[in-house]
């Protein structure tokens, strides 16, 4: 019998570089669906039975029009289970108080924090604005399904050359394995942009005037999980607002990334490394927008989806 797994979507950020707005919910297929359509699509298609949206409460209402209603009548067609999970600044360790200057809430380690209690199988984590393919989500299921050790996590590694913005810096992990495939660092390199090379189509990596092997494995916060993380993210929490200055915590995050690497370094997890050639695309910026729009048309008119989007899947 399959194991129940989950898709748990991470849609509580603000999108401040996006220029205002929420740009998880900007519409780029052919029928209005958003990117976060094409991750469920693909999530569902590859075995995922559960899915959990991370929202905060101030966009409920918008997010439910937009997506999360259309998404739960889906789903109940199919035999999949939508929940809800709410990402709160002001959810912290007792004890602790918020800054009077913080704005948003605490990173992505708070973000999966926030599923406890709704969260209890094995888990794929995705961001919401980003689009990730077919392979990584089919490989993430399988490695989970076939996985019993609660230390036993996976990530989803993208080619780095495949997952650069034209318009502008990106920061992503950028992983080290051991001979085995597994993660022994993620290395967050902020300032990540294109270099044109002499060709026409040809560019280098650089971050910050220092190459960067274009062929470099990079995370985007493709997990796959356990359901026991989310008890160690809860210490980690408090230890994250234990050793963070004073005069940092106002703009400090919890980083889910971070907190892996930790695990990692501790000896209390190990993260198999799943390669990926897919091209990620998403929209960091709002000048993104009509390339994701037309990567999308693109992937329609080779017969990566249909039209009707979720017409396979009924």
């Amino acid at each position: 019998m399959n194991k129940d797994t989950a898709l748990v979507i991470m849609a509580a950020g603000i999108g401040s570089r996006f220029g205002g707005g929420i740009k998880q919910l900007e519409p780029v297929g052919l029928n209005g669906e958003i990117i976060m359509d094409f991750s469920i699509h693909d999530a569902i298609e590859a075995g995922f039975n559960k899915i959990v949206f991370i929202i905060r409460h101030d966009i409920e209402e918008v997010f439910r029009e937009v997506i999360g209603n259309r998404i739960e009548k889906l789903c109940a067609e199919l035999g999949v289970s939508v929940s809800y999970a709410f990402q709160d600044m002001n959810a912290v360790p007792e004890g602790v108080t918020v800054p009077g200057g913080r704005r948003k809430p605490w990173g992505t380690g708070q973000a999966i924090l926030s599923c406890k209690g709704i969260v209890d199988c094995p888990f794929i984590v995705i961001n919401a604005d980003d689009y990730y393919g077919k392979k990584g989500f089919k490989k993430v299921h399988d490695y989970l399904e076939a996985s019993e050790d609660p230390s036993d996590y996976c990530m989803a590694g993208f080619v780095i050359k495949n997952t650069l913005s034209d318009n502008g810096a990106v920061t992503r992990g950028v992983c080290r394995m051991n001979a085995e495939g597994y993660l022994t660092d993620v290395d967050e390199t902020s300032n990540i942009i294109k270099v044109l090379g002499n060709a026409e189509g040809d560019f280098g990596v650089e971050a910050d005037g220092i190459g960067i092997d274009p062929e470099s494995l990079v995370s985007m916060n493709m997990w796959g999980l356990k359901p026991e993380l989310i008890d160690l993210l809860e210490d980690g929490f408090k230890e994250f607002f234990a050793v963070t200055p004073a005069d940092r915590i106002e703009k400090a995050e919890f980083l889910l990334p971070m907190f892996i690497d930790g695990l990692i370094k501790s000896g209390r997890a190990a993260v198999k490394v799943l390669d990926t050639d897919d091209r990620w695309f998403g929209v960091t910026y709002k000048e993104d927008k009509p390339v994701v729009v037309e990567s999308i048309r693109r992937l329609i008119s080779e017969g990566v989806y249909r039209e009707d989007l979720f017409s396979d899947l009924k």
